[in-house]
């Protein structure tokens, strides 16, 4: 449910408390603060991938990477480059350690499902440009007081390695006091701005909200192929990289958005069923039981679909929750139609394609033995359109997508609630004729249909894609929270 705004002060007051005991805790723990190690880490190799936090050794030297970095030599970047020297260092080994890949996923003890619903939502690191949605936005809308988790999306996965995608954006973005979250301006010398200092500074104010960074989606996933060849290793850049001492204390967690394991999207995997959970499995040794590891996942509820071959039932141990991109069953990528929703709850006489619904994914889901609590709802704050289209109800021929703000075919529902207002229901989704055009999205009451049902079958909550794509003062997100209990 939606917080009441009296509880403002006593939130802040309590993140205010909290940053004090984390600072003292820092001081202490802080390894970097301690003298120089005595013992050399591994030696530094020049084809080695290293991030943040990365130690190693050159020429007696022990160095520390400051971020993401390739075949640059340790003691040759300067005091501003990427190598950070800790001081002088005994023997240690002479080459890099080198890890094989586990022919089975460790058995490590199932993850318990979430106790309390999740109201999870993504932020996109690039709609800082074009769709001027900023961290303030989440505050001003709203939406911060909805929210249990943000998906900041995406990180990238190089070399079997998680990466940083844009560090102007997520680092060096520099906010005004109007634009900032507290109302405080960055400055020119500040070690962290962007989108990371922004959700630290939301965090202090509402402490109740999780973040965990997502990687891959439909463009980055190509890269996971070459990550599950050696799931431990990608497993620690990725946890080195989500505590960079810059940012450590943003993210508790981590998200996989692979696209698809085994199956195509963008690109085509074929690593085998085992891929997926085995690479699930190295992350939750890595991270823990105390941080977050979830995954988005495919909807695809077709016999022999994307759900069968992707390994999700025997990695399901090891995560908190599964995303269920309940959404883009139908568009306009097929030009002519027939038209359809994209984001269908049920099957309907006259569904393209059976198995591409909601209710059938997650059954299909259930039958396979994911727990109904680690199941998440998906919901887009878009609608998918075609136009040339003459008949009101689905079905009906078209002749190419409907034109879009960013792309053609695809609209935020902020839009389309005034330019194309919904003139009927089908398969717990609302559609909308208008003019020669033809669109499908979810609005406040289809939404809250879908909560009852999500309810109804004890799954673990939802979530959503994407905030920028909702109200200015948060309606579709207040929806889902309104009915969540």
């Amino acid at each position: 449910m939606r917080r009441l705004n009296t509880r403002r002060l006593i939130v802040s007051l309590t993140a205010a408390l909290a940053v004090v005991a984390s600072a003292a805790l820092y001081t202490v723990a802080n390894p970097f603060s301690a003298s120089a190690q005595t013992v050399c880490s591994p030696a530094w190799s020049s084809t080695e991938v290293y991030v943040g936090g990365d130690q190693v050794s050159h020429n007696g030297v022990e160095y520390r990477a400051k971020w993401w970095t390739t075949g640059e030599t340790p003691g040759t970047t300067g005091e501003w480059g990427v190598w950070e020297s800790k001081g002088a260092c005994g023997d240690g080994p002479s080459e890099p350690p080198t890890t094989e890949d586990p022919t089975d996923p460790p058995t490590d003890p199932p993850v318990d499902p979430p106790s309390e619903q999740v109201n999870a939502a993504y932020f996109t690191e690039w709609g800082v440009y074009g769709r001027n949605y900023h961290v303030k936005n989440i505050v001003s809308s709203g939406s911060a007081e909805d929210l249990t988790t943000i998906n900041y999306a995406f990180g990238n996965v190089k070399n079997g390695q998680c990466t940083l995608d844009d560090s102007y954006a997520a680092l060096d973005k520099a906010y005004t006091a109007d634009q900032s979250v507290d109302g405080v301006a960055d400055t020119w010398d500040q070690p962290l701005r962007g989108n990371f200092n922004q959700l630290l500074k939301l965090k202090e104010m509402y402490p109740h909200i999780k973040v965990v960074w997502s990687f891959g989606g439909w463009t980055y996933s190509g890269g996971f192929g070459q990550a599950a060849q050696n799931p431990t290793a990608f497993a620690n850049s990725c946890y080195n990289l989500l505590h960079d001492p810059r940012w450590d204390g943003l993210f508790d967690g981590i998200d996989i958005d692979w696209e698809y394991p085994n199956a195509c999207g963008l690109t085509c995997d074929t690593s085998g069923t085992n891929a997926f959970p085995t690479l699930m499995s190295a992350l939750r040794t890595k991270f823990g039981n105390d941080e977050l590891v979830t995954a988005a996942i495919t909807a695809d509820g077709t016999s022999g679909g994307k759900i069968d071959v992707g390994g999700y039932a025997a990695a399901a141990q090891y995560v908190d929750y599964y995303q269920v991109m309940t959404y883009d069953y139908f568009g306009a990528w097929d030009a002519d139609g027939p038209t359809a929703p994209h984001s269908p709850l049920n099957s309907w006489s006259g569904q393209p394609i059976a198995g591409f619904d909601g209710a059938t994914a997650i059954a299909k889901l259930k039958g396979l033995g994911v727990p109904a609590a680690k199941l998440l709802l998906g919901f887009g704050f878009y609608g998918r359109g075609w136009t040339g289209v003459t008949q009101s109800t689905p079905g009906g021929s078209a002749t190419g997508a409907a034109p879009g703000t960013y792309e053609a075919g695809i609209e935020d529902y902020k839009v389309l609630v005034n330019e194309c207002p919904a003139t009927g229901t089908v398969a717990g989704t609302a559609y909308a004729k208008c003019g020669s055009e033809w669109w499908s999205y979810d609005t406040p009451a289809t939404i809250a249909g879908k909560v009852d049902w999500l309810n109804s079958q004890g799954l673990g909550g939802a979530f959503s894609w994407e905030l920028s794509g909702d109200t200015s003062n948060g309606t579709l997100l207040g929806a889902i929270a309104a009915g969540l209990s």
